[in-house]
């Protein structure tokens, strides 16, 4: 039966599929946002459907979690953007 771990040096800390780096969030977004059926998203990932159905349980089950790892990778995308558009500092 799959699990859903978080460990603090994988994926940033994000819930995800135990014993890979296929985080919570990113199966959500290929079914919900990308629009995809679990059985393809399963294919794609090398995962089972199983595995695919208790990522997205997860993500329902834990909303405020979710919201909470949506917030802080939007914030290092934006942290990242910000840093790609400064000119590197001169050296010394």
């Amino acid at each position: 039966m799959a699990t859903v771990v978080r460990t603090d040096d994988v994926l940033g800390g994000e819930p995800r599929l135990e014993g890979t780096r296929v985080g919570v969030l990113d199966v959500y977004e290929l079914v919900v946002g990308g629009g995809y059926p679990p059985a393809d998203v399963a294919d794609q990932l090398d995962r089972s459907l199983g595995e695919v159905y208790t990522a997205l349980a997860y993500y329902h089950e834990h909303p405020e979690e979710m919201r909470e790892c949506r917030r802080e990778r939007e914030e290092a995308v934006a942290e990242l953007a910000d840093r790609a558009l400064q000119p590197p500092e001169p050296a010394q």
